[in-house]
């Protein structure tokens, strides 16, 4: 058929020119456990078994900036036709390996060259008789905003961050707040007497006579109209049948009592109804 067949015992001709026999009697590897002190006659390596891998760079800019930086060129009269030639070796080196990849440095090279070719022209000078920009200046103005980004960037990634220099501390605390009502103030104290006041007007009774009203022991009634209940709404408290009289003694006997912190007078919200509880447990 006309192709050439070798056999493990006989290598294909000129491999023992490539492949080197044992080294100063030192094993080139183990395989199995077992020294290997020459390369397998049979072995067989693909051309692109081996890929040479080049410093990375971000873009064009980014290699354009490296070469600058590296041989402390001044980057406000970069040397052109230095810097192209470099630029030139390395793209033909990525050309050979990822022909996609040097197709975005290509246009930076055709703009390199085009640069070098325009400065080797005599300078023109405007219609207003100054002289034509500096063919280099829209490159250095890329080349400056392009290093200005990545030193910031730079400064960026070097920051602290959460998750990777320092964690935050959690500290969880578990605790029981017993619920605080609102405080009950003197205006709300007059505006629901005003109102028990208004009540009692309507069923008064035109009756004239003189009882002798005792604080204390309203004072007693109330106390033993709360035990028992959790809560009692301030007017629930007040008979408007039986007079005035009788209202403001027993107004009397309940300031009294919480001026003695017996009872409490509280509220769920601002401008709510008011409501009385014992202040103390009953025996």
């Amino acid at each position: 058929m006309g192709n050439e067949v070798h056999t493990l015992d006989e290598p294909p001709q000129g491999l023992d020119a490539v492949l080197p026999t044992v080294v100063d009697h030192v094993a080139l590897a183990r395989l199995y456990g077992e020294p290997l002190f020459a390369m397998p006659r049979d072995l067989y390596i693909p051309p692109d078994a081996l890929q040479i891998f080049l410093e990375a760079f971000e873009g064009p800019l980014d290699l354009l900036l490296y070469l600058i930086r590296k041989q402390n060129f001044n980057i406000l009269d970069i040397p052109m036709a230095a810097v192209t030639r470099q630029y030139l070796t390395y793209v033909d080196e990525i050309r050979a390996n990822n022909l996609e990849l040097a197709a975005e440095y290509l246009l930076m090279a055709a703009m390199l060259i085009e640069i070098k070719s325009r400065m080797l022209l005599p300078p023109k000078k405007t219609a207003e008789g100054e002289e034509a920009e500096d063919p280099r200046a829209e490159l250095v103005r890329r080349l400056l905003e392009y290093e200005q980004m990545k030193l910031a960037a730079q400064r960026l990634a070097d920051a602290p961050q959460y998750g990777r220099d320092f964690l935050r501390a959690q500290v969880y605390v578990e605790q029981a707040l017993a619920p605080r009502f609102p405080d009950v103030s003197a205006l709300d104290l007059q505006s629901a007497w005003r109102d028990i006041l208004k009540r009692a007007k309507l069923v008064q009774h035109h009756k004239i006579s003189r009882e002798e009203l005792s604080v204390r022991e309203h004072m007693s009634i109330v106390l033993r109209r709360l035990q028992g209940r959790k809560f009692v709404e301030f007017g629930d408290l007040f008979d408007p049948e039986k007079g005035s009289p009788v209202l403001v003694v027993t107004f009397i006997a309940m300031l009294e009592l919480a001026k003695e912190t017996l009872i409490e007078l509280t509220q769920a919200e601002a401008f709510a109804p008011i409501y009385v509880r014992l202040a103390y447990t009953p025996s």
